[in-house]
């Protein structure tokens, strides 16, 4: 379906949607090249702390935003979702350089944030401020991810896929712990959504939880993770030199 800039909603893969996912796509090129450009240089530090900064802007402005009065709602104002910490972790990694921030925003920013790129949960349309900060945040964190492992080389190694697997179960106990008391459900821990979704396979609470989680586990350890450990394994043994094992 094809809608106008301008619309009383948002509609996924409306023409307004396959720009928004152009940009994106043009911008995770632009992101590895300029990171490539610069990577190991003078100039790094500068340049990430730049992208830090406008992200961490843009992050921080939204969460005041969603927290103003008339805006506030205890059900989806506060940064309680998986790919709401990515934005933090982003930022702070950019700025860093760290090891485990920069994982966790490449694991959860190319598989829920991307995912949400794709298939948006908005309603909002333009222009108004919830469509440009769910659009500047989720793109923010994918440009970071791919900035930081292919611009910047900061590989993915079994370790970084083990603390960032802990910091996601430990994510998971804050945020069932908030849903219980405040009857709310961030990361759809509590219950599914009202409309349906691949979750309702999985079958009731707990399992769809579990069933969720072992699939996302299990996706970020083939997909996200041995491909790299495969490619250093490969270049150890020919001796043309390893992947920079972090």
């Amino acid at each position: 379906m094809v809608t106008p800039l301008t619309a009383d909603r948002f509609h996924a893969f409306s023409a307004q949607h396959y720009v928004l996912m152009l940009i994106t796509a043009v911008g995770v090129v632009v992101a590895i090249w300029w990171g490539r450009s610069h990577r190991g240089t003078s100039q790094e530090v500068m340049a990430r702390r730049g992208f830090a900064s406008v992200g961490l802007l843009v992050t921080v402005g939204m969460q005041i935003y969603w927290l103003t009065p008339g805006v506030r709602d205890v059900r989806n104002s506060w940064p309680l979702q998986l790919s709401d910490l990515a934005d933090y972790t982003a930022a702070y990694a950019l700025w860093t350089r760290g090891l485990r921030t920069s994982a966790f925003t490449y694991y959860v920013g190319l598989s829920l944030t991307l995912a949400a790129v794709i298939t948006p949960a908005l309603t909002q349309p333009f222009p108004d401020p919830r469509w440009f900060g769910f659009w500047a945040r989720h793109i923010f964190v994918v440009w970071a991810a791919v900035y930081l492992v292919w611009g910047l080389g900061i590989r993915p190694t079994w370790r970084l896929y083990r603390t960032t697997v802990v910091a996601v179960l430990g994510w998971a106990v804050v945020a069932y712990v908030f849903n219980v008391v405040m009857g709310t459900n961030y990361g759809y821990l509590v219950e599914t959504p009202s409309t349906s979704t691949p979750l309702d396979l999985l079958g009731p609470w707990p399992w769809y939880v579990l069933g969720a989680m072992a699939i996302l586990l299990t996706l970020w350890a083939v997909v996200f993770t041995l491909p790299w450990e495969r490619a250093r394994a490969r270049a150890a043994a020919t001796g043309a030199g390893s992947l920079p094992r972090v």
